[in-house]
């Protein structure tokens, strides 16, 4: 008679191994690097400032980041499909100039003159995604042209005068309301329902599919039946109409159409998506990952104010970590080949 074995249990060393491994992707997730300067930097700021761990400063900060943050979205969105976008601080200014223009001087009712200035803007990233799909350009030097002319038509239009006497509608965006003792603006009501709608969209829509289908690889999304053409034409304009709705907020948070603004946007929105997490090589990274990007750029700007450290420093602090997470970009690429 053979004594029978009894075969050694699996559930145990399967009970270890599943932790670490639930752990490890959590620690690769694009956005768990990012999460954690996040809330490392508030801590930093909180033990240094007693002013920064209030409602109000972090209504504050959402208020100082709120334009720039939806510029970053439209610039997520380009990023992922391996592009870039250089005048989207040029073309919100422009958008901005002709909302403000056409609304205060009586050419047109505020609300077509908000209509105007989305139609406007997003012609401008329907004509760069056309310039980089037809001919084709390269994404880089169609929107650094796209830069300069939005630049100077948003001079030659505005006459280089600021647009003021603005009509409620324009800055009603900019009115705030009581959240407990912390007043809030509708802006940034606006500015994170952007987040979510567009989060929700590139997760949970085809479309969303495509798009990190087509900035992973154009040619293979082309042969499993994505039109990446139009595809790339649409993300363009959908960013471009995003610019849009930035104008609108930075009209109701200054008060004004003002041809200088939005100068150097565009690398600050370039700033929030890179220290998100999102890859400049395309198709990988997400609209969660760039608020929280933004969140960042705000956290460093405003705890560094407050504890009396000139802007200039701010701006170096801010390269520093751009390049920072360029680099940590490349070698996770490298590891994942």
């Amino acid at each position: 008679m053979t004594a029978t074995s009894t075969p050694p249990s699996t559930s145990a060393p399967y009970a270890e191994l599943k932790a670490p491994t639930t752990v490890r992707r959590l620690l690769t997730q694009p956005t768990t690097g990012p999460l954690v300067a996040l809330l490392l930097a508030c801590v930093f700021f909180s033990v240094s400032s007693d002013q920064f761990l209030t409602g109000g400063n972090f209504s504050l900060i959402v208020q100082q980041v709120m334009v720039v943050g939806t510029l970053a979205i439209g610039q997520t969105l380009i990023i992922l499909t391996a592009g870039i976008d250089l005048s989207c601080g040029a073309v919100m200014a422009f958008g901005s100039i002709v909302i403000a223009k056409m609304a205060a001087e009586g050419s047109l009712p505020p609300l077509a003159a908000i209509a105007l200035g989305l139609v406007v803007c997003g012609g401008f990233g329907m004509l760069n995604g056309a310039l980089v799909q037809k001919i084709p350009l390269p994404p880089f030097i169609v929107t650094l042209g796209m830069l300069n002319v939005a630049f100077a038509l948003t001079h030659i239009y505005s006459e280089e005068q600021t647009v003021t006497n603005l009509p409620g509608p324009l800055t009603a965006l900019g009115q705030t309301f009581p959240l407990g003792k912390t007043d809030i603006t509708y802006g940034s009501l606006v500015t994170i329902a952007l987040f979510l709608l567009l989060a929700y969209a590139l997760s949970s829509t085809g479309w969303g599919r495509h798009v990190y289908a087509l900035g992973n690889s154009p040619e293979a999304a082309r042969l499993n039946g994505i039109r990446t053409s139009r595809l790339t034409i649409g993300v363009y304009t959908v960013a471009g109409i995003l610019y849009g709705i930035a104008a609108l907020l930075l009209i109701s948070r200054t008060g004004v159409g003002d041809p200088q603004a939005g100068q150097t946007d565009n690398l600050d929105s370039i700033t929030a998506v890179v220290l998100g997490g999102t890859s400049l090589f395309g198709g990988r990274g997400s609209v969660l990952g760039t608020f929280i990007g933004v969140l960042i750029v705000g956290v460093f700007r405003n705890g560094l104010q407050l504890m009396g450290v000139a802007s200039i420093y701010q701006t170096l602090i801010t390269g520093i970590l751009v390049i920072l997470a360029v680099t940590v970009d490349q070698i996770s690429r490298k590891k994942a080949r």
